[in-house]
C-alpha cells in the first residue's frame, strides 16, 4: 500500500461519493494558507466551514476561498456558535442563498463550558431544515436513542462526539458509539474530541464511515505533519476494519504448534 486511500473504498452521503474518510475543519489555524496546507496533507475532500467565524466574502480581509479552493474541496457549512434551532436554521438559509449549499452540518450547542450539543434543539432544527429541502449531517451526543431519532427525522448522517469539542480526550464511550454504528442506516462519523492519530484509528476500526477533526490538527505543534499522521491513521483504521481483527482471547495461543516438539 502506497499510503493513499484505496480508490475502490468509497463512502457516500446525500448522493455524493468520496474517497477520503477524513474531514477537516477551518478554524484555529495560524492563517488560511496553513489551513489549506493541512487540508492537502490530510488528503481531505470535505472541509467544514463555521459560517459565523470564517470570512468567505469580504475581499478587504483574508478569505478562506482564496486558499481552500471551493473547486478542490466540498464545503460543508456548519452552524457552530448557534444555541437555538431558529439561529441555526436562519444561518443555513442565508448560506444557501449566498453559496447554493444544501449539504450542511447542523450543530446546536448548550451554552455551557462543556459545549455539549443541545439535543432537543438539534432535533427540532433538523426537522425544520429537512422540511426546507436541506441535506443535513447532524452533530450529536453519543446517545444511541437520540442518534436513532435524528436518523428517523431525516438526517443524512449522524456525527456523535468522541469527547467535548476541542478537548482532545479521544473516544470516551466506546460502548455507545458501537451501538450507534450497529443500528445506523446512514453514515456515522466521529465528530469532536479526537486528539491524536490513535483516536482516529480507533474510530475507523470500530466501523465509523469517516472522522471529522479540527483542533487535533490545528493546535498540534506541527499541524501539517499531524494532518499527514491523521490521514494515515484513518486509512490504517479503515483497512483494519475491512480486514477483520482476530478474536480476543482470555489466554495465550502459541504462534507455533505444540505438537511434534523435539
Amino acid at each position: 500500500m502506497d499510503g493513499s486511500q484505496p480508490t475502490h473504498d468509497t463512502w457516500s452521503v446525500a448522493g455524493r461519493t468520496f474517497t477520503s474518510r477524513l474531514i477537516v475543519g477551518t478554524g484555529k489555524y495560524k492563517d488560511y494558507a496553513q489551513n489549506a496546507a493541512a487540508a492537502e496533507a490530510a488528503g481531505a475532500e470535505i472541509v467544514t466551514v463555521a459560517l459565523r467565524r470564517v470570512n468567505l466574502s469580504d475581499p478587504g480581509q483574508p478569505r478562506l476561498v482564496d486558499h481552500v479552493k471551493p473547486d478542490r474541496f466540498t464545503y460543508l457549512p456548519n452552524t457552530a456558535g448557534c444555541y437555538t434551532g431558529e439561529e441555526a436554521v436562519r444561518l443555513l438559509r442565508l448560506a444557501r442563498e449566498a453559496g447554493g449549499w444544501d449539504l450542511v452540518k447542523l450543530e446546536v450547542l448548550s451554552n455551557t463550558k462543556h459545549l455539549l450539543p443541545d439535543m432537543e434543539e438539534t432535533l427540532r432544527a433538523l426537522k425544520m431544515l429537512v422540511a426546507d429541502g436541506f441535506q443535513v449531517m447532524v452533530y450529536c451526543s453519543d446517545d444511541p436513542v437520540y442518534a436513532q431519532k435524528l436518523e428517523d427525522a431525516g438526517a443524512c448522517a449522524v456525527m456523535p462526539l468522541g469527547a467535548p469539542i476541542g478537548s482532545g480526550r479521544g473516544i470516551q464511550n466506546v460502548l455507545n458509539l458501537g451501538l450507534i454504528i450497529e443500528q445506523a442506516r446512514v453514515p456515522v462519523l466521529v465528530d469532536a474530541g479526537v486528539g491524536t492519530a490513535s483516536d482516529a484509528a480507533l474510530a475507523m476500526e470500530m466501523g465509523c464511515d469517516a472522522v471529522l477533526m479540527n483542533t487535533a490538527i490545528a493546535e498540534a505543534r506541527d499541524p501539517i505533519r499531524m494532518a499527514g499522521a491523521m490521514k494515515h491513521a484513518v486509512i490504517a483504521g479503515r483497512e483494519a476494519f475491512l480486514a477483520g481483527r482476530m478474536a480476543k482471547r482470555m489466554y495465550a495461543d502459541p504462534s507455533s504448534p505444540l505438537s511434534g516438539l523435539i
